[in-house]
């Protein structure tokens, strides 16, 4: 499986034992950045290169790492069609991609120890999407285009 990884610079370290690992289990890597931990750079460039990679379908899933994990999780989610999900653990990471679907992970450097986010990345990649959750997917779909997705609350007040 060929995989898209990015980092800002609060990330890097945890991205190069996240590459190395996929690297180990066979997958093709695709590193979008960034080059070091030492220069400063913008979490929102990364997030964004991996979301793009995994649309075009230049990668078939994607892995990003900053500080929390949080802000380039917000920037791979600008791209539509990205499915981005902040992971803490392998609890976590197996939902995120069974019932969400997601696509890519964004894990941090700063919050999550290297044996965490390397069993969160091997039930990420273990994981299969449940066809449950397909009308909910269709529904985050409708939104990447637009879209108000039909509403089932019932009891709630229309405006």
């Amino acid at each position: 499986m060929r995989v898209a990884v990015g980092s800002d610079h609060a990330g890097f370290a945890l991205k190069q034992v996240l590459k190395a690992e996929l690297t180990e289990r066979g997958h093709e890597v695709d590193d979008l950045g960034t080059a070091n931990g030492e220069a400063s750079v913008d979490y929102p460039d990364y997030g964004a290169a991996v979301g793009r990679a995994v649309v075009s379908g230049r990668a078939e899933l994607g892995v990003c790492t900053c500080g929390t994990g949080i802000g380039i999780a917000m920037a791979a989610n600008k791209i539509p069609g990205v499915r981005a999900a902040v992971i803490h653990d392998a609890t976590t990471a197996t939902l995120a991609r069974e019932h969400n679907h997601a696509n890519v992970i964004c894990l941090g450097g700063r919050v999550l120890s290297r044996a965490v986010a390397l069993d969160a990345l091997a039930s990420f990649l273990s994981a299969t999407e449940q066809r449950r959750h397909d009308v909910r997917i269709a529904k985050l779909a409708d939104l990447d285009l637009g879209l108000d997705p039909a509403l089932d609350l019932e009891g709630m007040p229309s405006s």
